[in-house]
């Protein structure tokens, strides 16, 4: 792995419409209803683990947060319900899905920005029925290890945005999820934590069927950062100059350093054109990648990517 200036990994979520950690706001044309809405799509992809067999979650409700509703229960009728879903109807293994989207479904809201997806899921049974939300290793695929997930039941996991809805056209994002950083072991006890500070979003130029990524791990081990936007341009094309897929990564203070693991989801390139990555964040110089092809199903990787002050 090279040392260049930044990068990014995780699990993933398709949303056509409106979202991001990473946050790209494209349009591939079509509904929304008028100058007012725009439509935003939902799906779900992910990052593979050396650890984890599966990893499933069982989701009950997704719902959209707009700016300044942050602290606003689940049933606050504020919040966009984007889809409910019965007990069995969207159980996920995340694990299945790596380069691949699921579709979790639509919604037309009030152009806008919104500051959160919530993903709340159904809770696991007593000890005495088989978990809904759960795990099993690698070394151990049979055994269902149950995912404690307390806020997932009451306000939702919280993947942050920034998001932002532009009207009269269909938003497409990802939601990243990690399941590396997501999925959390206690201690030295056999018990799981499942925490968004894993799940990211990124908003894309279109849906995608098929796609590789970019992906790479930003940091700086001598001063504090919390946040970064990360941009991903087509470089060699006629339109290289709106990113085909940006969004906001949070650092974590990991490692004796700060820092935070990025995916982009893109179409593969082609011959004589590649994607640069740039990564913006207070403080630091701007960050430009070298251009880069990307092989569909396949990840690009940047390495380490160590922000440079100002």
């Amino acid at each position: 792995m090279r040392n260049t200036t930044i990068a990014f990994r995780s699990v993933i979520i398709a949303i056509g419409a409106i979202i991001a950690t990473m946050v790209y706001l494209g349009g591939c044309g079509g509904g929304g209803g008028g100058a007012s809405t725009g439509t935003l799509k939902l799906a779900i992809t992910d990052k593979p683990s050396d650890a984890y067999q599966n990893l499933v979650i069982s989701i009950k409700e997704i719902r959209v947060v707009p700016a300044g509703h942050e602290n606003a229960a689940d049933n606050d009728p504020a919040l966009p319900v984007l889809a409910t879903f019965n007990p069995q109807e969207k159980v996920i293994d995340i694990m299945t899905l790596q380069f691949i989207q699921q579709a979790l479904g639509e919604i037309v809201l009030p152009a806008g920005t919104y500051n959160q997806i919530r993903l709340v899921l159904y809770p696991n049974p007593n000890e005495n029925q088989a978990p809904v939300n759960y795990l099993t290793l690698k070394s151990d695929p049979n055994t269902k290890i149950p995912l404690t997930t307390p806020s997932g039941q009451t306000s939702g996991l919280k993947i942050l945005g920034p998001l932002e809805v532009k009207p009269g056209v269909i938003n497409a994002v990802m939601i990243d999820f990690d399941p590396n950083t997501a999925v959390v072991k206690r201690g030295n006890s056999n018990e799981y934590n499942l925490k968004p500070t894993g799940i990211r979003m990124i908003q894309m130029a279109n849906m995608l069927s098929q796609f590789g990524s970019i992906v790479g791990n930003v940091s700086n081990a001598l001063q504090n950062w919390s946040s970064a936007t990360v941009s991903i341009k087509r470089r060699g094309t006629i339109n290289d100059a709106t990113p085909i897929a940006s969004g906001q990564i949070f650092a974590a203070y990991t490692s004796g350093k700060w820092q935070a693991p990025f995916s982009a989801f893109v179409p593969a390139s082609e011959s004589g054109w590649g994607y640069k990555t740039f990564i913006n964040s207070n403080g630091f110089a701007l960050y430009s990648s070298p251009t880069v092809p990307v092989v569909q199903s396949q990840p690009s990787d940047l390495g380490q990517i160590v922000l440079a002050p100002q």
